[in-house]
């Protein structure tokens, strides 16, 4: 773990199109230590060795709880992306993901793939109770969101990535992101179409790996899209903020937890939120094939 020294930062992003992440506002942090980098298969799997852990990718659906689905749709299985042959609108996201019988963090793809030379990639397919569980077994805990953005904001206060204000074709080479025409191409000109092993990429200013690209990772925090006009309605010092309330415009009957980092299939085509500022959200009874995470510790 790396020592995050209690701060001050510029939580949030300037860009209009993130409008979730607006306004941006100061806020302050006491000090915590946080995983260097994202929870590795190693790692995950002498978790489950020590306590037979489930995850809930591995899991059945219960009958009672989905009378409509056929008996098939019941089994145990994760959401997978698959790239179309062809070019998409990009309003079409339910073409390049399908649900994959079989898939979970030991068969990412499915039940003929599995991670035996993986297993210095981050662990996926994890939802957010999975990852809750490891955390309470590691003596730790996931980071809230403010937490998670100012340890990878790595000390560039204010700066759109990791690295500094611009997104040069060189930086391919910084983060795990898509080369090519998303979803139909990805040319995997950084040297990777999917995961890639933590420490690929430079380290942050804080020595923290894969805190943009690669996958998705869980935080603490329910994701609400009016949380920061909320936080900065009445003004004053904002110190250690934590989103308590769920809110998604689009689908404003499932609660969801906020996602940071973005994945290795975001591009500024599509999805560019690699941007520290920036926020996603996931159902937490969900997983897919991008999403991780990576844990934090109280100084005391």
């Amino acid at each position: 773990m790396r020592w995050i020294p209690a701060g001050s930062f510029l939580m949030g992003s300037k860009h209009e199109v993130m409008r979730d992440a607006r306004p941006a506002h100061r806020v302050n942090l006491h000090g915590f230590f946080i995983d260097q980098t994202e929870v590795s298969n190693a790692e995950f799997s002498r978790f489950v060795e020590a306590t037979g852990y489930v995850t809930l990718a591995e899991r059945p659906l219960n009958a009672a709880d989905f009378p409509a689905l056929p008996p098939e749709a019941l089994k145990p299985g994760s959401l997978v992306f698959s790239s179309p042959k062809h070019p998409l609108p990009l309003n079409q996201a339910q073409r390049w993901w399908r649900f994959q019988l079989g898939a979970n963090w030991r068969h990412p793809e499915g039940p003929n793939s599995d991670i035996s030379d993986r297993m210095d990639h981050p662990v996926v397919h994890i939802a957010w109770q999975d990852a809750a569980a490891y955390a309470a077994w590691a003596g730790k805990r996931l980071p809230t969101e403010a937490e998670w953005e100012y340890a990878a904001r790595g000390g560039l206060d204010g700066k759109d990535y990791i690295w500094g204000d611009d997104f040069k074709p060189e930086d391919h080479f910084m983060a795990n992101t898509f080369q090519g025409h998303f979803p139909s191409n990805n040319t995997g000109a950084d040297g990777y179409i999917a995961t890639s092993p933590i420490k690929s990429y430079p380290a942050n200013g804080y020595g923290l790996y894969d805190m943009a690209g690669n996958v998705w990772e869980w935080t603490a925090d329910w994701y609400d899209a009016n949380a920061y006009k909320k936080r900065t309605a009445n003004g004053g010092e904002i110190i250690n903020p934590v989103s308590k309330t769920a809110f998604d415009p689009s689908e404003p009957n499932l609660d969801k937890r906020v996602q940071k980092g973005g994945s290795f299939l975001c591009t500024d085509q599509y999805c560019s939120r690699y941007m520290p500022g920036s926020r996603g959200r996931g159902d937490p009874n969900t997983s897919s094939n991008h999403v991780g995470f990576r844990l934090v510790k109280d100084a005391d």
